[in-house]
């Protein structure tokens, strides 16, 4: 039987409203297998740290297991790359950061993507306060005392970071610019191999994030000499602030945030988000952050959209520094 033209169009918009149907009925029993989040840096750094306890809690809102995966390499552009060109149906997301999403252009002429184009922004899960810190047997005490012995060892002083681009790095480009020193620095794949060195000796110190030294700090294998807050931290209460300190000017917060691919669809992102909420609002998941000094944002604080400013105010702020850096 032959089919009419009328008859053949009617068929083809049934076929595809069934397909419609189809494709809105799977989103709406999204997840239905583990999501994979992407850490782009090596396992037991601070962006490991919160993605797993995030992870933890936001498996139980959707009913699937997120798989934490390392993907290590150029201050997390790679891993982060991995995640701006998986498929965008929310079973890749990523733990970026300040480095990663703030600074990484100013660093990187080439990236391969663009912070604030290239992703669905889901929300922040914790500020992490930046903490200046060194070998315990280095002969100063205060800030002050180790400022006037790094201009005095510049060209033999070491300063280890978790990789160009790591916020542990671009943290450290801004103290050594109010320096006034160039010492010699030494990127890892990761904050995990750089602290191990800091702690057995092989470097002398590093500018990171709280939830990554607090607990060597308080076991005296290494030293904290200023955090770099307007208040001390209820973490390490003994830790004068940079202000206090004698370098007020020195104030940064780095941050970790959770990011799909662009083009997710809107339904499948917020249920990402409200799961990012969940944990981060969850008693027990915002303890073990802030025990470690995370700073966690209430429910509007880590929205799509307070994320999407973030990254915007952080691209405006490095950038430019980053650039005139990588130009000298």
């Amino acid at each position: 039987m032959t089919m009419t033209k009328r008859q053949g169009l009617t068929a083809a918009a049934a076929i595809g409203a069934i397909l419609a149907l189809g494709a809105g009925s799977a989103q709406a029993q999204y997840p239905t297998k583990p999501i994979t989040m992407i850490v782009p840096f090596a396992a037991g750094g601070p962006t490991d740290v919160v993605a797993r306890i995030v992870g933890e809690n936001m498996s139980k809102t959707l009913g699937q297991p997120v798989i934490i995966e390392n993907v290590a390499g150029a201050g997390g552009t790679t891993g982060i790359t991995r995640a701006a060109k998986s498929a965008p149906d929310g079973y890749t997301i990523a733990m970026g950061h300040m480095g990663t999403h703030g600074a990484a252009p100013g660093l990187y002429p080439n990236i391969a993507y663009n912070p604030q184009t290239d992703f669905a922004p889901i929300g922040l899960a914790a500020g992490t306060p930046i903490v200046i810190v060194a070998r315990k047997d280095l002969p100063f005490k205060t800030l002050q005392e180790f400022i006037a012995y790094a201009q005095k060892n510049e060209k033999t002083i070491n300063n280890a970071n978790a990789g160009s681009g790591s916020v542990s790095h671009i943290t450290c480009v801004l103290l050594h610019e109010m320096m006034k020193i160039n010492p010699n620095t030494i990127p890892y794949r990761g904050t995990g191999p750089a602290l191990t060195d800091l702690i057995s000796g092989k470097v002398d110190y590093m500018c990171d994030q709280i939830v990554s030294v607090s607990s060597q700090v308080k076991g005296g294998t290494i030293k904290a000499l200023a955090i770099a807050t307007q208040a001390r931290s209820p973490s390490l209460p003994d830790v004068p602030t940079t202000k206090e300190a004698g370098l007020p000017a020195f104030e940064v917060s780095a941050w970790n945030a959770v990011f799909a691919p662009k083009g997710t669809p809107a339904d499948v992102v917020a249920k990402l988000s409200d799961a990012l909420t969940k944990a981060v609002t969850d008693p027990a998941t915002k303890k073990k952050l802030e025990d470690l000094g995370g700073v966690v944002p209430d429910a509007k604080g880590a929205s799509p959209a307070a994320l999407a400013a973030l990254v915007k105010s952080e691209n405006d702020r490095w950038i430019p520094l980053l650039k005139a850096k990588v130009k000298q």
